[in-house]
């Protein structure tokens, strides 16, 4: 299962907020990926999951939008 949070224009801290609570529903195994246009949700969200048991890959899919995917080891 993938759940997709779309961020786009969406300011700190709500896309962290948004994907905590996301991450909280998933299973081992299953992703979450946060679509966002502010390089300072980019960091934030890659500080906090850092430090969490999980894989995390981060993308610049077009100039100021990343795709960052977060797997629940």
């Amino acid at each position: 299962m993938m759940i997709e949070i779309d961020c786009l224009g969406e300011m700190c801290p709500i896309p962290l907020l948004k994907a905590k609570e996301a991450f909280k529903t998933i299973q081992s195994g299953e992703t979450v990926k946060i679509i966002t246009d502010h390089s300072c949700v980019h960091q934030n969200i890659l500080d906090h999951f850092n430090r969490s048991k999980i894989s995390i890959e981060d993308d610049e899919v077009i100039n100021g939008v990343w795709e960052i995917i977060i797997t629940k080891l």
